[in-house]
């Protein structure tokens, strides 16, 4: 694929993927020079769908790596199989080999279970790896991950340097539950990703839930844009605003009224103290405005 600023654009429609000009400029950026791309903003707003349409512009395999509180390297990078390196042991031993001849099969890339990172250096062509909500990471394994995006190479001591055949592309993304480093953002192109607006949003729920009638699509933009604006403990994602579509059209809804509004609210909050701030304003969210 020839990376220009239109074929991203082109790409990213293509994979329906409603998006704007600094999505498509970052993207393109990101691909163009090689960099990977740190993207910011609130759980839900499609952050990691962004990784999800690259790979599939690229025609490759999309290769995540779920952070999490705790991550450490062996996780992230590899491990030795050690229950296949007991059953070879058990069985070499009792053929009478020496420990020398043993050691050379026990500790060969057959034994060794490739996590994403170095399945992504691995991988015969490039890919495009997602490192999901680094946030959650410990700042140690932020630190061990800057050697990894500055290199693309990992040592692994009995087996030496392995090299990434083709440098992946690296997609970061991050709620902002901490603050990353600025060793990390000075080594990425940083994009923000807040939820779409009204008009957006109508356009993801049309393009996504065709079934439902276009005046309920409005409607359901528009009342999400409002419900995101109160105080909640998590806001509806667009993930949650598609299903509630999906939701309308299968209960037969013709007219987002109060009381349908009311009966459906479990489909975008999964918080019962959202659920009960949001049922208490749900005749003002259905009235259309005048």
């Amino acid at each position: 694929m020839d990376i220009t600023l239109e074929s991203v654009a082109a790409g990213m429609r293509q994979a329906r993927y409603i998006t704007n000009q600094r999505v498509e400029t970052a993207v393109f950026l990101a691909l163009a020079l090689g960099k990977p791309l740190l993207i910011e903003g609130p759980a839900g707003a499609g952050k990691t769908e962004v990784a999800k349409v690259i790979a599939a512009m690229l025609g490759t395999e999309l290769i995540r790596l779920q952070c999490y509180e705790g991550l450490d390297e062996a996780r992230a990078l590899y491990e030795w199989n050690y229950q296949k390196q007991l059953l070879r042991l058990q069985a070499d031993e009792a053929s009478g080999q020496r420990w020398e001849e043993i050691s050379e099969h026990l500790f060969s890339r057959a034994y060794l279970l490739e996590r994403p990172l170095l399945r992504a250096i691995s991988a015969p062509r490039k890919v495009v790896l997602l490192i999901d909500e680094i946030d959650k990471a410990d700042e140690e394994f932020e630190a061990f991950l800057l050697e990894i995006l500055s290199d693309f190479q990992v040592s692994v001591p009995e087996l030496g340097t392995l090299k990434a055949h083709e440098r992946p592309v690296v997609v970061l993304t991050s709620n902002r539950a901490r603050e990353l480093s600025e060793a990390l953002r000075r080594r990425c192109l940083h994009l923000f990703i807040d939820f779409p607006g009204i008009e957006q949003e109508r356009r993801i729920i049309e393009l996504k839930v065709p079934d439902l009638d276009a005046r309920l699509a409005a409607d359901a933009a528009r009342i999400v844009n409002a419900i995101r604006k109160l105080e909640l403990k998590k806001a509806p994602s667009i993930a949650e605003t598609l299903d509630w579509a999906r939701a309308l059209v299968r209960l037969g809804v013709k007219e987002l009224d109060t009381p349908a509004l009311r009966v459906t609210l479990g489909l975008l909050l999964k918080h019962e103290e959202d659920r009960e701030r949001v049922e208490a304003k749900s005749s003002a969210l259905a009235a259309r405005p005048r």
